[in-house]
């Protein structure tokens, strides 16, 4: 079984010449589909930017990494964005469209598959939106939505085209105890049911217990 995600001997800097700093330290890492792996550590330790480079929105600079069997370093923009198609994608912030509706914000997710047309796509979208508790809000927009309906409705947009990956930074953050659970919850069942994997990173210890396992960023260097 080859893993989702493999990393050998990744290191990345920000900025250049004097100011050049590095904040990855030789990370290796492996992720087997369907693991649920969560990603703890201090504010400033690499996190993000880890899951930035997992994720394609960031080019790799040193060392190898493989996401979905496609090597990053060296990517080009367009098969950067050929493997973002696998993923999906959920922020602290929903980044959900003011002015579309939860259908429309979760179909935005679909447009980039040329193999599904118009009406699948506002079936799967649906669909999707009644498996995260919202058939009733189909066409509300964001702010006729609480923060856990939100984000919610950024679960289904990331789920909707069945990725092999999820990605999730700080999706509980700004959220109450009970409504985050349950967002974690619904994110745990639905990836189970589509066997993809995740990779979530936290700061909330309530939820930690969804985790297949825990790995931990101090300072640029991965912990287990």
């Amino acid at each position: 079984m080859k893993p989702v995600i493999s990393i050998k001997n990744l290191n990345h800097f920000f900025g250049k010449d004097k100011l050049k700093k590095q904040v990855l330290f030789n990370i290796n890492l492996e992720i087997n589909p369907g693991e649920i792996i969560i990603m703890t550590g201090p504010s400033g330790s690499g996190k993000t930017t880890l899951l930035s480079l997992i994720g394609a929105l960031r080019s790799v600079q040193y060392g190898s990494l493989r996401t979905i069997d496609y090597e990053l370093n060296g990517a080009t923009e367009h098969r950067l964005v050929q493997v973002r198609r696998f993923m999906g994608y959920i922020f602290q912030a929903h980044n959900l469209l003011p002015f579309l509706t939860a259908r429309q914000n979760v179909q935005m997710s679909l447009e980039l598959h040329d193999n599904i047309n118009a009406h699948e796509a506002i079936a799967k979208s649906e669909t999707m939106l009644k498996m995260v508790g919202l058939g009733e809000r189909i066409n509300y927009y964001p702010d006729q939505l609480s923060g856990g309906q939100r984000q919610r409705v950024a679960i289904a947009r990331a789920l909707v085209s069945h990725p092999k990956l999820v990605l999730a930074d700080e999706p509980t953050a700004a959220l109450d105890s009970k409504t985050g659970r349950d967002v974690v919850d619904i994110m745990e069942t639905l990836t189970k049911e589509q066997g993809c994997t995740i990779l979530l990173v936290t700061h909330d210890n309530r939820i930690l217990d969804m985790a297949d396992r825990i790995i931990h960023m101090e300072d640029g260097y991965l912990k287990n």
